[in-house]
């Protein structure tokens, strides 16, 4: 009751009374409108004033800007419900989300103002969200969730060494493929309570049938099978023995989500899309895997996890919690229906662009189109809600 009376009487902008409504607006924009630049820079088109490399640039601001933004959005609300403190909002939200905006600035501008000043402005947004979730959540004695703070620290010291290895290496190899981990790991950790919890929730309102199986020893070992496999793969990404642990890992989390029963939630496209989502983890590690033996390209299985399970991941996070939390009843619409056939259509264009090498520029354009459809989608269809206040 407390939280919802500060709700009501914050005078702020509605944009800034809730940490999902900034960050989910502007991080789907940042990561809708970076593809067709991408795009122009690959082919030749444009050029970055960045210090990184076209490809870093392109690699850096997927996982540690789009990303941490919609880490963000979910975190700044959820804690809130975890420690039933007050939500983060007005001054102190717009500080996180000028310091995130700045980072995207500075990343773009590195060449200008030199890769150290970008890196401190940079690493500065995740260092002070994971101080502000961690005050959080010491105050209100939630300390089972202190690990979200070690993730989100985890996250800002890849971020770091990313910096530190484009500039010194040329490439950020070892770091974007820790970084692209870690938040595999996420989506792991994430996914295993959100999609059997919601699956459950709707199957239980239809009646009788089977429900997803609670977390348990196998999902424990699952886990841990493929956070080792993700470390082999960050370490030596070729070899057989990387091979075998990732698909091993693969194997795993296809029998984990069968476990969910997905084939139940047909009807509701809002539950569908986190098993579909899902579904994307277990085809990166096997795409991984033959990519070890040389025997697809790397940027396989790379989408995979990027474009398809932390793509559709996030949207479909995104989507849900809005509706949530503008009061909105938790119904897709044709428009978000159409928002999430989009970016599986761009995530499998994607992998097929690094299967098919004779047809990759038009499955390139064609990922890219439906990656600006869906995001810049999300942006256009939600936007009314994000920036508009609740009626309670």
């Amino acid at each position: 009751m407390a939280t919802m009376q500060k709700l009501r009487s914050y005078r702020g902008p509605a944009l800034f009374s809730y940490g999902f409504r900034p960050f989910f607006l502007f991080g789907a924009i940042y990561a809708g409108a970076m593809i067709p630049l991408w795009l122009a820079v690959f082919y030749g088109d444009a050029s970055l004033p960045a210090s990184f490399a076209p490809r870093d640039w392109h690699v850096h601001e997927m996982l540690f800007g789009y990303v941490p933004a919609v880490i963000a959005g979910f975190l700044l609300t959820a804690v809130p419900n975890w420690t039933g403190r007050l939500p983060i909002q007005g001054v102190p939200l717009m500080i996180l989300f000028g310091a995130w905006l700045a980072g995207r600035l500075a990343v773009a501008f590195s060449g200008l103002i030199g890769w150290q000043a970008a890196l401190g402005v940079d690493a500065m947004f995740l260092v002070l969200l994971a101080l502000a979730i961690g005050r959080e959540i010491i105050a209100g004695r939630k300390w089972n969730n202190l690990k979200v703070v070690t993730i989100v620290t985890l996250l800002a010291v890849t971020n770091i060494a990313f910096h530190l290895e484009a500039h010194f290496n040329g490439l950020a190899e070892f770091s974007s493929r820790a970084g692209i981990a870690l938040v595999v790991t996420l989506v792991c950790v994430i996914g295993g309570r959100i999609v059997p919890s919601f699956t459950r929730n709707w199957l239980a309102r239809r009646g009788s049938g089977r429900l997803p199986v609670p977390f348990g020893k196998f999902d424990a070992v699952t886990m841990v099978a493929g956070t080792a496999a993700l470390i082999a793969w960050v370490a030596a990404p070729s070899g057989r023995l990387t091979a075998v642990a990732l698909g091993l890992a693969g194997l795993l989390h296809v029998v984990r989500l069968a476990r969910w029963a997905g084939e139940r939630t047909l009807a509701d496209r809002l539950v569908l899309i986190l098993h579909v989502a899902y579904a994307f983890v277990p085809a990166g590690f096997f795409l991984s895997a033959l990519s070890a033996l040389d025997l697809v390209a790397p940027s396989a299985g790379i989408h995979a996890w990027t474009a398809g399970a932390i793509g559709s991941m996030t949207l479909a996070v995104m989507t849900r919690a809005s509706l949530g939390h503008t009061g909105q009843a938790l119904s897709a619409s044709f428009a978000t229906q159409a928002i999430y056939a989009s970016i599986v259509v761009s995530a499998l264009a994607r992998i097929f662009a690094a299967l098919e090498p004779a047809h990759s520029i038009p499955l390139l354009e064609l990922a890219g189109a439906a990656w600006v459809f869906a995001l810049l989608g999300f942006a256009l269809v939600y936007a009314p809600l994000l920036g508009r206040a609740r009626k309670f």
